[in-house]
């Protein structure tokens, strides 16, 4: 069974009607996509920079921890959201599977889309927030949509093959939740790796999410170039989760279409 070739127009409606339904029924209804990015920073902010005095080793600054913080949970939660989200795309759209003759591809592009569109107002507020405080954007900062680019590409390839596999086995989506709950404690976002005894650092390597957020600190704190080692390993398991991805939902389609 072949799937109907991807449409742009239905992509764009599915991210749209996603954005919209995160905030069904609530009377300041798209207001929430700035609100709670916005408050949420505002807590980052007032707790770790002003009460707990949090510094950085090589930063100066009231507000140096509040910028490592938020940089890097920003990315961090774009990359949750859509790998959670993807697990589940087929299971969550077995409404609109089976009224709608579309190819399956078009629901992690939605997710995509929707996601990149709440991370693109969140970090917008974030950019408002470092000009207040006078913090310098470097040259570096115009590398920062290719890692985003790159981190989404890795969450959407490793969904689509955790999202085609969830339809038979319900287990992966609890699972995938508590990973991501260990998973971030094991990325250094709310900690400095340096912290870490020698051999704890090392095993940051084998993290793929550690050049990501690593590189979301260094452009943003300090304006220097990511490692480039590390994205470019990330690259490379990005591609090939998209390849197995898209093979794996291509012998599937008819039973994950069947079955739900």
């Amino acid at each position: 069974m072949t799937s109907p070739p991807l449409d742009w127009a239905i992509i764009w409606q599915l991210a749209r009607k996603d954005l919209l339904d995160r905030y069904a029924g609530s009377v300041l209804g798209g207001l929430w996509a700035f609100i709670q990015p916005l408050l949420n920073m505002l807590v980052f902010i007032l707790v770790f920079s002003q009460l707990m005095k949090a510094r950085l080793p090589e930063a100066t600054g009231s507000h140096s921890y509040s910028i490592y913080l938020i940089a890097g949970l920003l990315g961090w939660i774009a990359f949750a959201s859509t790998l959670s989200r993807a697990t589940t795309m087929f299971l969550d759209q077995a409404g609109v599977i089976g009224k709608v003759r579309v190819g399956l591809g078009v629901f992690p592009l939605a997710i995509l889309v929707s996601d990149t569109v709440i991370y693109g107002i969140s970090f917008g507020l974030f950019l408002i927030f470092l000009l207040l405080v006078q913090h310098p954007l470097g040259f570096w900062m115009l590398a920062l949509p290719l890692v985003f680019a790159l981190q989404q590409a890795f969450a959407a390839g490793l969904g689509l093959v955790l999202g085609s596999l969830s339809v038979f086995l319900r287990d992966i989506k609890e699972g995938v939740g508590v990973v991501l709950q260990l998973w971030f404690w094991l990325t250094p976002i709310v900690y400095v790796a340096d912290i870490l005894p020698d051999r704890a650092a090392a095993l940051l390597s084998l993290n793929p999410m550690f050049p990501v957020i690593d590189a979301y600190h260094r452009i943003v704190l300090f304006d220097r170039a990511p490692s480039l080692a590390g994205l470019m390993l990330l690259a490379a398991g990005a591609g090939l989760l998209l390849f197995v991805g898209r093979w794996l939902l291509r012998r599937l389609e008819r039973d994950i279409r069947d079955l739900i």
